[in-house]
């Protein structure tokens, strides 16, 4: 059983920036695919941003494009997300998680998840 640790969230004014940290306790061939979702109070838990291993491919949704950036180091099990240019809809719950491939990133495809860090934009 893979366990993940979110860590990194906080509170920011727009404009600014926060990196999210995710630790795997262990590498697992199911959890290959690694990234982040979110969820704001009141709506549905969408993707934000998946790496596969080795990082060789990434994958963002639009309303994140440009400003979020995922990596990963894989010997360390973790996965980053460095989100700039903060926008007070960026505010959510920001969950790690990760799943065997990254053909489909939605939620009920998801095989491990993390605790959650909260992430708040004031503006």
């Amino acid at each position: 059983q893979v366990q993940l640790v979110e860590s990194g969230g906080g509170s920011v004014q727009a404009g600014g920036s926060l990196r999210l940290s995710c630790a795997a306790s262990q590498y697992s061939a199911s959890s290959r695919c690694m990234g982040w979702f979110r969820q704001a109070p009141g709506k549905e838990r969408e993707g934000v941003a998946r790496i596969s291993r080795f990082g060789s491919s990434t994958d963002y949704a639009d309303s994140v494009r440009g400003r979020f950036t995922i990596s990963r180091d894989d010997a360390k099990n973790t996965v980053y997300l460095q989100m700039n240019s903060l926008k007070p809809e960026d505010t959510a719950m920001y969950y790690c998680a990760a799943r065997l491939d990254c053909a489909f990133w939605l939620e009920n495809s998801i095989t491990y998840w993390g605790q959650g860090t909260q992430v708040t934009v004031s503006s």
